[in-house]
């Protein structure tokens, strides 16, 4: 049987959106039911797109809850998310938060940087060194809260996130990592350093798992999988232009790049669905607004439509989808 793994990458609600456009593209060109992966990991907004596919959401009725439309059938999960009041959020200006003073590394962090250079990066570091920000996504999450069981959902569900002292990257849900209430394992995942406040859980501050790789896909090697399935809203082609994010799309793919040949190197085959100019125009640049969300949906699910028709893509999401047969 083909062993599949999704992998859900950070961008803010408008990443949510574009991975709700293409999750239900997938549901409904391929039948392919992303709640039966055999492991998802999520980043950042992937986090929460993610434990909604655990908590049982289907596709479909999370592209509808997304853009506010009515849910078919009864998942009460979204119904109960629909009805929480969600907290306004200030605008997300990046260059506002690359201004802010650092603090100093502290020696865990130096310890890193000096025991393990080759795992060591000074990209996470400078960003988990960022004074906290001033929004609390505990808040956000209270829905969450409500809606999540005793234990951690099933099957695997790997939640990324960084941890503050030394910019090292933890993956709860994964055997072997520190256990973790759901929604601070979400909330921690994030907690995008200078917006929102670390998160604390146990002894230890947590941020947006983001800081580390918009994707963190490489984490899924030795799992045994045949197919991955991509997708990262903050990747996709920038070319040169200027700006904050720009560069962050273009090192975000950078490293999602690095990770397909880490995954392919070991024999798994991938397929990634990243936004195109068309859809980064219509994503604009405030990852937080929630203005423009039904036009990201629509976006997303044209342009993966076409992405997964071609002969390599179809092929691979065709045994995606026999998985869940």
């Amino acid at each position: 049987m083909t062993r599949v793994g999704l992998v859900l990458g950070g961008g803010g609600v408008v990443g949510q959106a574009y991975h709700s456009g293409v999750l239900a593209v997938l549901q409904h060109d391929f039948a392919f039911d992303a709640r039966t992966a055999d492991v998802i990991v999520g980043t950042s907004a992937g986090s929460i797109t993610g434990a909604l596919l655990r908590l049982g959401v289907s596709a479909e009725n999370l592209a509808a809850w997304t853009v506010k439309a009515p849910l078919s059938g009864t998942e009460d999960v979204l119904r109960q998310m629909a009805e929480a009041p969600v907290p306004e959020l200030a605008p997300f200006r990046p260059w506002e938060l690359v201004r802010r003073p650092l603090r100093l590394p502290g020696r865990h962090m130096v310890q890193r940087a000096l025991t393990r250079p080759l795992q060591f990066r000074p990209m996470a570091a400078g960003m988990a060194l960022m004074a906290p920000g001033r929004h609390d996504i505990v808040e956000q999450l209270a829905a969450l809260r409500e809606l999540e069981g005793p234990g951690w959902p099933e099957p695997d569900l790997w939640i990324c996130a960084v941890r503050r002292r030394d910019g090292r990257r933890v993956v709860f849900g994964r055997p072997g990592t520190k256990e973790a209430p759901l929604h601070l394992a979400i909330g921690a995942s994030c907690a995008v350093p200078g917006y929102f406040a670390p998160v604390r859980i146990g002894r230890h501050s947590y941020l947006d798992g983001g800081v580390h790789s918009p994707t963190n896909a490489a984490v899924l090697r030795g799992q045994g999988l045949d197919v991955v399935i991509v997708i990262a809203p903050m990747s996709g082609p920038a070319g040169w232009r200027p700006g904050v994010l720009p560069a962050a799309r273009r090192y975000s793919d950078r490293l999602l790049q690095r990770e397909v040949r880490a995954l392919e190197a070991e024999g798994i085959r991938t397929v990634v669905f990243a936004p195109g100019p068309g859809e980064q125009q219509v994503m604009g640049t405030d990852m937080m607004s929630r203005s423009r969300l039904d036009e990201v949906v629509q976006q997303s699910f044209l342009r993966a439509g076409a992405h997964a028709a071609t002969p390599g893509a179809a092929e691979l999401l065709r045994a995606a989808a026999d998985h869940g047969a």
